[in-house]
């Protein structure tokens, strides 16, 4: 009777498994991955870097696979494998959210330069559009990009205001808005863009200059947040072959995952606490 019981109990697992469960699974990672996917390519399509979605979708299966099976050789824990390899599905976020805060800061730095260009190229008595069109063909980069970009709106008959909204929204950096308030301004009480433009410039590269100097000062303390964060698991990896048999327990047992949820935890904070101690804004 109790092996009936038992039996009957797994039949109908299976069976809620295979017909409720496993359907309703395979629909919810089929919605993230293509809603991720759509995301991800929209995003580096606004940084012109262009990617198929399906190539991005591709790309993130690789991504999960090759670090379940890589932590399942390492550790020999299917659990263990999946959990990491889950946290795989916050590698597309942090590429593009890296991929974007690198081309901002690659945009800034040739800013000063593009401003100062264009005023003295009008100056010389070109105007905007002509200094703005000299300018993206000379440049490269993010720069000649979103600038060019800027030229096609106009052409296409966007408000010049409008052009301008957009060009801060997609890049959305303090420096640019100075940049564009300072143009909207121009254009509506008069006086001469190019003294603006030519003010802007030298105020911008003060500025990177000063955040460079505090970047350089606090550069010590963000290391040593590094340091300390990455020293326990250090030390954990050398208790780990030094004693092997008592380490283990930590990976084995559920009281092992509380203690490493808690460790990763902790660093994460520690880590968080250190860098907010060491940003400073200008």
């Amino acid at each position: 009777m109790m092996q009936f019981i038992v039996v009957t109990c797994v039949a109908l697992t299976a069976f809620v498994f295979v017909h409720y469960t496993l359907p309703a699974t395979s629909a919810l990672f089929k919605e993230y991955g293509e809603r991720t996917s759509t995301i991800t390519a929209s995003s580096l399509t606004d940084m012109f870097i262009f990617i198929e979605e399906k190539r991005v979708i591709h790309m993130m299966a690789g991504m999960w696979a090759f670090s379940f099976f890589l932590t399942w050789m390492f550790s020999g824990k299917l659990i263990l494998a999946a959990v990491i390899s889950c946290g795989t599905a916050l590698l597309p976020k942090f590429t593009v959210n890296f991929l974007r805060r690198r081309r901002q800061a690659r945009f800034l730095i040739d800013l000063p330069d593009a401003l100062l260009g264009i005023s003295n190229m009008m100056k010389a008595g070109s105007n905007l559009t002509m200094a703005l069109e000299t300018m993206v063909e000379e440049a490269a980069g993010p720069i000649a990009q979103e600038f060019g970009l800027f030229l096609r709106e106009l052409r296409m008959g966007v408000a010049f205001e409008e052009a301008l909204d957009n060009l801060y929204a997609r890049m959305p950096v303090a420096e640019l808005q100075l940049v564009v308030a300072g143009m909207k301004i121009s254009r509506e009480v008069g006086g001469s863009l190019a003294d603006v433009l030519s003010r802007l410039a030298d105020t911008i590269r003060r500025r990177l200059e000063m955040e460079g100097k505090i970047k350089s000062l606090t550069a010590q303390g963000k290391m040593q947040g590094v340091v300390m964060s990455c020293l326990p698991i250090f030390v954990g990896y050398l208790l780990y072959h030094i004693e092997p048999a008592a380490m283990a327990h930590l990976f084995t047992d559920y009281t092992g995952w509380g203690v490493c949820a808690v460790v990763i935890v902790g660093e994460y904070i520690g880590y968080r606490f250190i860098k907010k101690i060491v940003t400073i804004d200008v």
